[in-house]
C-alpha cells in the first residue's frame, strides 16, 4: 500500500538511487552572466528539438532566464564537481573563477563543459515547488570525449564504461 503522506527525506533517499547528470543552466542579465547547477534536465523531443529543465520556485536565476527568454545548458565533465558546487551555492560570484564564452544566444558556455545546448524558452508549467521549463533548441555544441559528472545517492561520481550492447533490445523509436 502506498502512503498518501510521502516524507521529503524518504522521497529524496529513494530517488537518490537514480543517477543524474549535472548541468549548469546559464543566461545573461543585461551584461552580467547568471546561472545555477541543475540535475533536473532531459532531452524531450527530436521534432521539434526540445529539452526541459526544472528550476525551483525560489530560484534566483529562473526569473532572469524567464525575462531573457534564452538559456544555455552546460553538461559538466567528470572533473567539474567544484563548478557544480559553486553554481549550486547562493550569494557567490559564480563566474569569478570560471572561464566562459557566449553561445549564439549570448548565454554563457562554460569552459571545459562536455558540451552545451543553446535554447529559447518555449513553455513553462507549474509543478509543485518547481517549474518545468521546455526549451526549443537553437544551437548545439560539439561533444567532447570526456565523461560526464554524475550525482548519485547524495554525492558526485563519474561514469565507468560498461561493455554491453545495451541498445540491442531497443527499437528505432525507443531513444531520442
Amino acid at each position: 500500500m502506498i502512503s498518501s503522506a510521502i516524507e521529503p527525506a524518504r522521497f529524496r533517499q529513494v530517488l537518490g538511487h537514480f543517477a543524474t547528470g549535472v548541468t549548469v543552466v546559464t543566461t545573461m542579465d543585461g551584461d552580467e552572466p547568471a546561472g545555477f547547477a541543475c540535475q533536473s534536465f532531459a532531452a524531450l523531443s527530436l521534432d521539434p528539438p526540445l529539452v526541459l529543465f526544472c528550476p525551483a520556485r525560489r530560484s534566483r536565476t529562473w526569473p532572469l532566464i524567464e525575462r531573457n527568454g534564452r538559456f544555455a545548458v552546460n553538461v559538466l565533465a567528470e572533473g567539474q564537481h567544484r563548478v557544480s558546487t559553486v553554481f549550486g551555492a547562493r550569494g557567490t560570484d559564480k563566474f569569478a573563477d570560471v572561464g566562459w564564452e557566449p553561445a549564439p544566444s549570448g548565454s554563457p558556455i562554460l569552459e571545459d563543459a562536455l558540451t552545451w545546448v543553446d535554447c529559447a524558452v518555449e513553455t513553462v508549467f507549474e509543478a509543485g515547488d518547481h517549474f518545468v521549463v521546455v526549451g526549443r533548441v537553437t544551437a548545439l555544441g560539439e561533444p567532447s570525449n570526456g565523461r560526464p559528472l554524475l550525482f548519485y545517492r547524495g554525492q558526485y561520481t563519474g561514469a565507468a564504461p560498461v561493455k554491453a550492447d545495451v541498445l540491442s533490445w531497443a527499437g528505432p523509436d525507443d531513444w531520442l
